[in-house]
């Protein structure tokens, strides 16, 4: 069984392998086709044109040869004959012209003194016949032409070339000037067109050999510039991975040199750029936590302050002055309001570092629930939903961060009663907070969870920092989780949160935290 897999996953990768050269070579074939087809067509061009220079040419010289040779007979032997021959001078005449250096057939066509037609035959190309002559060429002969200045004799030679059972002839025919029997000659082209043919093999093989070049040279041509284009594109890879230190090497002084120094200058620019901005970022998050902890003892001190100011404020004996009272009830939750502030800047820097870690544990989601609302008094606003038994591998106290900042924002920005429904899924809980208030409106909804985004820009100072659904958000992606922000068909906001029956299975091994959960202190304020 192992050996089936492994040779399965032999096949898939080497599948895998062969995709991956498809893509990369696409633009090598297309390299390859282009070239080919230049090749090819040039190649058929000067072929088909030196073919037919060729054909024309040999055609030409022997049919010179042939019509020169039977024109030269039909003046010297056949001009010889009487005007009106029989046909035995007919049939030795042509013998004599047939046995001429270009060997064609001779058929002569005369009259007698008795005004009959003879015929005089060579005896060749299975007894050539005035039916082997086509009726144009007889035509042509035997019309007279006009005698003229320019127009010397009344009767000219005339040739014509045909095909008979696919073997082609040179057919002549003219009239003895003066007076005497007309001849006709056939010719095979038999051995120029063998010539012919061996010239359009020779050229079919030197056009394939042209394309087989042309590949060689389009495969030499695409491995010489797409080599580098690979070469870059594994850089641009590596760089996309946030590999910045990536750079190509360069040599040469074409264009594909000039890309690649472009692309080291500009890797070179990102990477000083990154390296700048994670500088700043660094140092605004190390302000963010120093500023935190230097504020964090003065607070420890005014909070103790404050703390005995409120039991002056809430005891029957009257200790605080009635004109100075609103001023210590402004300080005392102004206080407050900057201690939880502190608190939440803190947490938001352990996240931006991340030093932020879970410390997990079975809970049930139910009592969990219960338990944030109780600490906080909402028992009267708040419906649950939700049965007991509903296990969960979580972080306990971020969890309570997560339903604090979430029902505390349904009860402060939205309309009691406030309702908390839990159901389970095959590998996840589902927790939705709704409200009966107004909803969100359009504009904000894309905004609710980003750190200190207020619906109303016109209340700065409300008791809201704008980091609670922040906190809440990264808390739940801690653990793996979401929460999403809608507003109800039925009238107010719906918050729900999604979190995974065992964080343990996306977070490190809960050993390995040492119990570092980052601050002590909920946020329990809404955005």
């Amino acid at each position: 069984m192992t050996d089936t897999q492994g040779g399965l996953r032999g096949w898939a990768a080497g599948r895998k392998g062969s995709l991956t050269r498809l893509r990369f070579t696409s633009l090598r074939l297309r390299l390859v086709v282009v070239f080919g087809l230049v090749a090819l067509t040039a190649a058929v061009s000067a072929s088909g044109i030196a073919y037919w220079l060729n054909r024309e040419a040999v055609l030409t010289r022997a049919q010179d040869a042939v019509l020169r040779d039977f024109r030269q007979e039909m003046q010297n032997r056949a001009g010889a004959l009487p005007a009106h021959p029989t046909q035995d001078e007919l049939q030795r005449t042509a013998g004599q012209m047939a046995s001429s250096s270009q060997s064609f057939s001779v058929l002569l066509v005369g009259q007698d003194a008795h005004g009959k037609t003879v015929y005089g035959n060579s005896g060749g190309i299975n007894g050539f016949s005035l039916e082997d002559v086509p009726t144009s060429l007889r035509t042509a002969v035997n019309r007279q032409q006009k005698v003229s200045g320019v127009n010397k004799q009344p009767y000219h030679l005339y040739w014509q070339r045909v095909v008979d059972h696919g073997t082609p002839y040179l057919v002549a025919g003219t009239r003895v000037i003066g007076g005497g029997p007309t001849g006709y000659m056939a010719k095979t082209l038999e051995p120029e067109a063998k010539d012919l043919d061996s010239l359009a093999w020779s050229l079919g093989i030197a056009t394939g050999l042209a394309l087989i070049g042309a590949a060689l040279l389009a495969q030499a041509a695409a491995t010489t510039v797409l080599k580098p284009v690979h070469r870059l594109g594994v850089a641009a890879r590596r760089l996309g991975e946030g590999k910045l230190d990536t750079r190509l090497r360069v040599s040469g002084t074409d264009e594909l040199a000039d890309l690649s120094r472009t692309f080291n200058n500009a890797a070179a620019a990102l990477e000083k750029r990154v390296a700048d901005m994670a500088a700043r970022d660094e140092a605004s998050r190390r302000f963010v936590a120093d500023m935190s902890h230097e504020l964090r003892t003065p607070l420890t001190a005014i909070t103790a302050v404050t703390e005995v100011l409120e039991e002056e404020l809430d005891s029957e004996a009257g200790g605080i002055d009635p004109m100075i009272e609103p001023a210590v009830r402004l300080v005392v939750s102004e206080t407050r309001r900057l201690n939880n502030l502190v608190e939440n800047l803190m947490e938001v820097t352990r996240f931006d570092a991340g030093t932020a870690r879970l410390v997990l544990d079975d809970v049930d989601v139910a009592d969990q629930i219960t338990a944030c609302i109780d600490a906080r008094a909402w028992l009267d606003a708040v419906e649950l939903d939700a049965d007991r038994g509903i296990h969960a591998r979580l972080d306990p106290r971020r969890l309570d961060v997560i339903l604090a900042n979430l029902i505390g924002n349904a009860l402060k920005h939205g309309g009691s009663p406030v309702r908390v429904s839990v159901r389970e899924d095959s590998d996840s809980v589902v927790i939705r907070v709704r409200d009966h208030g107004p909803g969100i409106p359009e504009e904000v909804l894309p905004h609710v969870f980003d750190r200190f985004y207020k619906a109303s820009a016109s209340r700065p100072r409300s008791e809201g920092s704008g980091l609670g659904l922040s906190i809440a958000m990264e808390n739940a992606h801690i653990h793996g989780g979401a929460i999403t922000a809608a507003n109800s068909p039925e009238g107010g906001a719906v918050f729900t949160l999604r979190l995974p029956r065992d964080a343990s299975l996306l977070t490190e091994d809960p050993a390995e935290n040492g119990g570092g959960n980052g601050g002590d202190a909920p946020a329990k304020e809404g955005s």
